[in-house]
């Protein structure tokens, strides 16, 4: 079975009705062109800003929640929503919502792993001043098998991929703002390390840079297979990554180097 993918790596706005027509223009577009899981980037609906994150909050079923579910349903896809600052009580996640293309919620991951960094000179951000960090590994089941559900720094620990693995998700679904200094250093080799650990496709979503934003995202959404060989890759401007997920190359790469078989868990304790 061949699923067509798109990925799509658009600017955030600093107004959500602007978000939120862009967001469906590329979604109606992808469609269009015979897409049937979308995927949008890291807080599309808002800058990528600690002093953003609790204003531009919502609680879940909230409006962008609405559009997401209803341009699913109306475009015929799977969405794999990117992620939203979700608002629960006094705590605000980063969480990805997953929607079939009845426009039904699937699940949800709330990022695990905060990003708290500081490269003298380069970058200073620490999303546990806003942030609540989420509690768990994240595996949605859809027609098409399972797939796990992860967000931007999720994918500096191997560990979380590797349970997502062994709860039998084929591929999984990265929304990530990766800064550039860290971008141009981790980004292609931690994505490939990931999918080929774990004879995965990587679907990996990053926002367009914006040189006029308060935060550079890296840019470069890819398409990553199981040998851990890059299918595609963006440039840093707006675009769309097409691509697809072929099941039978998956089942090969885990039959011919049967990594996942191979494993001996009583020694990693």
């Amino acid at each position: 079975m061949i699923l067509s993918v798109a990925l799509l790596q658009m600017k955030s706005s600093r107004k959500k009705e602007e978000a939120w027509e862009k967001a469906e223009g590329m979604i109606r577009e992808a469609a269009e062109k015979g897409a049937h899981l979308v995927v949008l980037p890291e807080m599309w609906n808002c800058p990528y800003s600690n002093e953003f994150f609790a204003l531009y909050s919502e609680e879940e079923g909230g409006e962008t929640f609405q559009l997401m579910s209803r341009v699913a349903r109306q475009y015929k896809v799977h969405l794999a929503g990117g992620s939203i600052p979700e608002r629960e009580g006094e705590h605000i996640f980063n969480t990805s919502f997953f929607f079939n293309d009845a426009g039904v919620l699937l699940g949800k991951h709330r990022k695990a792993h905060l990003f708290d960094i500081h490269v003298p000179g380069k970058i200073y951000f620490m999303e546990s001043e806003t942030l609540t960090p989420g509690q768990g590994a994240t595996v949605v089941e859809t027609e098409f098998g399972k797939m796990g559900l992860a967000i931007c720094y999720d994918v500096r620990f191997p560990e979380l991929f590797r349970k997502m693995t062994l709860a039998g998700a084929e591929i999984i679904i990265l929304p990530a703002a990766f800064s550039v200094p860290t971008g141009e250093a981790h980004w292609e080799i931690s994505l490939r390390a990931r999918a080929l650990d774990n004879q995965v496709y990587l679907l990996a979503c990053s926002p367009a840079r914006d040189l006029e934003g308060p935060y550079q995202a890296f840019g470069g959404s890819c398409i990553v297979d199981p040998w851990g060989q890059v299918v595609k890759m963006a440039g840093k401007e707006e675009s769309i990554v097409y691509g697809a997920v072929n099941f039978q190359r998956l089942a090969e790469v885990r039959e011919q180097l049967p990594l996942l078989k191979h494993r001996r868990p009583e020694l990693y304790e």
